[in-house]
């Protein structure tokens, strides 16, 4: 893997910034994009210093969909990696109950990363080479009670990037989906999680990286919650539905 720029979408997030810092590590320059990316000049000096490399800040409210062309084309130069940490759990509660509130869970977790990503593979495709990390979710690959909304939008999200990959996977552009677990970070603080099953956002940040480099498919961070969503999977509708998931 050549010493490419790296964007990071949502990048003032605990997962975004931790990934930001393994690629800058390894040599990566590395463009932070974010809504008020200006408070991301303390990570922006840190990551420059520490690891001796160019580091810049984007301005970039993803959910703006008619401005994705014009900040793509501001980029220089291209990145040849794209980590997309967009995301936001929302309250199900409040979306079962305003609209408003779904409606922006779904577009920050579905609709306007995979719109984005979207625009960053044609141009990828054009030059024949790329590479895409989308970070979805296990709450992705069944309906919960408690957080459909949440895990419907990162199906959908999942399933977008499915279909990149296998439309790519002869155009010289690699399509990374990442399935995490829970991650200790500022959105999951004040959760009684368990700890075997609870990431670091470290551990993404390294986990991602070694995935890009092997050019892996789909990955979950920590292998047992492969297992733990298997037995999931199977569980019959009939059954599933009683239980308190």
């Amino acid at each position: 893997m050549s010493k490419t720029p790296v964007l990071i979408l949502g990048a003032r997030s605990d997962i975004g910034l931790a990934v930001a810092r393994r690629f800058a590590a390894a040599g990566h320059p590395v463009q932070l994009a974010a809504r008020r990316s200006e408070r991301l000049e303390g990570a922006r000096t840190d990551i420059a210093l520490r690891y001796n490399v160019t580091v810049t800040l984007h301005e970039l409210d993803v959910l703006d969909t008619a401005a994705h062309r014009p900040f793509l084309d501001a980029l220089l130069p291209f990145p040849g990696v794209t980590v997309c940490a967009v995301g936001l759990m929302g309250e199900q509660r409040a979306s079962e109950h305003d609209a408003d509130q779904a409606a922006l869970v779904m577009r920050s977790n579905f609709e306007a990363p995979a719109l984005i990503l979207g625009e960053i593979a044609n141009r990828y495709e054009a030059a024949g080479a790329g590479v895409i990390v989308g970070i979805g979710s296990v709450a992705g690959e069944r309906g919960r009670a408690t957080n459909y909304v949440y895990g419907a939008a990162k199906a959908g999200f999942a399933a977008f990037l499915s279909g990149l990959r296998n439309r790519l996977a002869k155009k010289g552009v690699h399509v990374l989906t990442v399935l995490p677990g829970f991650v200790a970070t500022r959105m999951t603080e004040g959760m009684d999680l368990p700890a075997r099953l609870t990431a670091r956002p470290e551990e993404l940040g390294e986990a991602i990286f070694a995935a890009v480099a092997a050019q892996r498919d789909i990955i979950h961070v920590r292998r047992i919650w492969g297992v733990i969503m298997t037995v999931i999977r199977a569980i019959p509708e009939r059954i599933f539905k009683r239980m308190s998931l």
